[in-house]
């Protein structure tokens, strides 16, 4: 019986989720943060944003999340391409984080993204 491995969301920022990043990719898992703009309590649709960008999430799979506009929210799932090349990130995990600094979150992002290429390219600091 083959078993299905749920991997793992990727750190992404919103402003990664452009078609020519290497994170935009059918069915990447992603975990993902941003400003709750709007939420349709009918289709399950919420739209957030960080600065210009924005992303619908699908969250017909949460349970027991209550959704204000204004509140930030990290979402872990993955993204589903849309023929017309929008992205969707198909929520399996939610939760409010309001109280985060974002300007701090995207700093310790980029310094992950750092280490990570400086480790990964020499195996041997590790």
């Amino acid at each position: 019986m083959a078993s299905l491995e749920i991997k793992s969301g990727a750190l992404v920022s919103l402003q990664d989720l452009r078609p020519s990043s290497p994170f935009f990719k059918q069915g990447a898992s992603l975990r993902i943060i941003g400003k709750l703009q709007e939420y349709s309590t009918e289709t399950g649709l919420a739209i957030i944003i960080d600065g210009d960008d924005i992303l619908k999430v699908n969250t017909e799979h949460l349970r027991d999340l209550i959704f204000h506009v204004g509140s930030v929210y990290q979402f872990i799932g993955e993204l589903l391409i849309q023929p017309d090349n929008e992205g969707v990130l198909q929520a399996r995990v939610g939760r409010n984080v309001d109280g985060i600094d974002l300007n701090l979150y995207h700093q310790s992002l980029l310094l992950l993204r750092q280490f990570q290429a400086n480790h990964l390219n020499n195996p041997a600091t590790m």
